[in-house]
């Protein structure tokens, strides 16, 4: 599977926020602020990381301690995710997935590639009878391991879920990260390594099958963003010593950043210090190539090529498409701007380049033989995001909470008629899309849910969209009557203790992923809580529970 998610306009980090347009300097640093202002008022200002003094007040003096939530001078984390579905975030989130490091820029959202897959025929009997079957507590009584960090034991909301052979890690928006057994339903370990460790991202590397951490670490004052691969089968055993550290050669500051690709088996990491973007291969770790260029303002990956986009002149801005496996210049062009018109998203689809300046049309040009299309400015309106579906040649728009499929020439392909999702600004974090391209699953808006006067609905629906036809194939809704607890016989020291109520676990979710093989459901919400949605196991001591 291939697929490519972009983001623009930046917001909060774990996927809240918007994410930078291209180019843009100073609008990239005025949303990297608001996005953090809004941020720091989460920080508990007694905390030795809160970016006020104690002493100071509200509005008081910049304490010299690490902010977990950057400040613009201080280095991004880019929330490394996926990329064989991946979230190419943004020209702009751009470097800029809020953490304490650089960026780690990589995001699948199907995730990377498996064996087992699903497909359009018999999709909604898979998602029938589902049930919240287990309940993972990411904050419970022995995060006091961290005696010396108090701040990963304060309650945040779950930031990131990635399932591995019956492995569920998480990562809390405060840093903590932690490991569950599906085998066991309890907790296998906690994946930092020291007290002084706030891991910002994971990434799975199907490759050697290991989990890499980017982390910040106190040691350096949270100033760089460091990288560790631990094999699967080590987490498992708790034996998180096996891992080792990657790139240590390399010094990762703001605005440098690490970016995972999945689609192409590459690792692109960018240095501030000397401006240099370093490749290196996925498999192995070693280094295939640099590029040295200070007027370099965004890079694009597309399948087998990099599109580098320079800093544009009044009239047009220069392109350069390179070969991802050994940088060599396929192509050099400029391509011609409205004057005085910023522009709104440049992206690299395969062999299209698709640019739109604000109020002008879309323009979709064949990088190899220059044939132009355009569409009108009011039938493609500037989205907040893409999704790229190479393989199928279509890609999803998100714009107002809405989800739209298009393909090559430009031309509306299905809108979804009920999928209404929870974020304005579409957190890719509550979205996931299977490795045959054929389903999204998000965490919509729930339909007719009751709240009291004056309250702020927090209970949306977990829904299951067709991508070519755009029907709503399945959804988990806490008004439906059928969706249950599933039953557990007393003393099952198997299953997971399960302290919230249907309608609770469908509260403010923050995080979703689907694992195709297991054919369940993870959601993460605000409180650190993981809720595991499937099908019942039918044994004869369930069995008339499940008729």
């Amino acid at each position: 599977m291939m697929m490519m998610i972009i983001w623009f306009h930046l917001t909060d980090r774990g996927y809240d926020g918007k994410y930078v347009l291209l180019g843009d300097t100073n609008a990239r640093n005025r949303r990297i602020e608001e996005a953090t202002s809004k941020a720091t008022a989460f920080v508990d200002s007694s905390s030795p990381l809160s970016p006020f003094s104690p002493t100071d007040g509200a509005l008081g003096n910049r304490n010299p301690s690490f902010d977990p939530y950057p400040r613009s001078d201080q280095p991004l984390a880019f929330p490394s995710r996926f990329w064989s579905s991946v979230l190419e975030a943004v020209a702009a989130e751009e470097r800029c997935a809020r953490a304490g490091g650089e960026i780690v820029r990589s995001r699948e959202i199907g995730r990377f590639a498996r064996m087992a897959r699903v497909t359009a025929t018999g999709v909604p009997e898979k998602f029938q009878s589902i049930q919240l079957q287990e309940e993972f507590d990411t904050f419970d009584c022995d995060v006091h391991m961290f005696p010396d960090l108090q701040y990963l034991k304060k309650r945040s909301k779950i930031i990131e879920i990635v399932s591995v052979k019956d492995v569920i890690f998480v990562v809390a928006q405060s840093g903590l990260c932690a490991a569950f057994s599906r085998t066991t339903n309890k907790r296998i370990c906690f994946l930092n390594i020291s007290p002084g460790e706030i891991i910002r991202s994971i990434f799975y590397n199907k490759n050697d099958e290991s989990l890499i951490t980017v982390s910040v670490y106190a040691s350096d004052h949270f100033s760089s963003l460091k990288c560790r691969t631990t094999p699967i089968e080590y987490i498992r055993r708790n034996q998180l010593d096996a891992g080792c550290p990657l790139f240590e050669t390399e010094s990762i500051k703001w605005p440098g950043f690490v970016e995972f690709c999945d689609m192409n088996c590459k690792i692109l990491i960018y240095s501030s210090q000397d401006g240099t973007y370093k490749v290196f291969d996925l498999k192995n770790y070693s280094l295939l190539y640099s590029i040295c260029d200070k007027d370099i303002v965004d890079i694009k990956i597309s399948p087998s090529m990099m599109l580098l986009v320079y800093q544009r002149t009044l009239g047009h801005v220069p392109l350069k498409i390179l070969s991802i496996e050994d940088g060599k210049v396929l192509k050099s062009f400029n391509h011609s701007l409205h004057r005085n018109k910023k522009v709104d998203f440049i992206e690299q689809f395969n062999e299209k380049l698709l640019l739109k300046q604000e109020n002008e049309n879309l323009q979709i040009l064949d990088v190899w033989n220059s044939d132009l299309i355009e569409v009108s400015r009011t039938e493609f309106m500037t989205p907040s995001a893409f999704i790229f579906l190479y393989e199928k040649h279509l890609f999803l728009t998100f714009r107002n909470r809405t989800v739209a499929v298009w393909n090559v020439r430009g031309e509306p392909v299905a809108s979804f008629e009920d999928h209404l999702l929870w974020h304005p600004d579409c957190n890719t974090n509550n979205i996931y899309i299977t490795t045959d391209l054929d389903l999204i699953i998000s965490y919509c808006k729930a339909e007719n849910v009751c709240h009291d006067e004056g309250e702020v609905p927090s209970v949306g629906s977990i829904n299951v969209g067709d991508i070519l036809t755009g029907k709503c194939i399945a959804k988990i809704c806490p008004l439906d009557p059928h969706l249950q607890i599933g039953p557990r016989k007393r003393g099952d020291a198997g299953r997971s203790t399960i302290g919230s109520t249907i309608k609770e676990a469908l509260e403010n979710v923050t995080a979703l992923f689907y694992d195709e093989d297991r054919n369940e459901i993870y959601t993460g919400n605000e409180q650190g809580l993981v809720h595991v949605w499937s099908k019942p196991h039918i044994s004869r001591d369930n069995l008339p529970a499940c008729l």
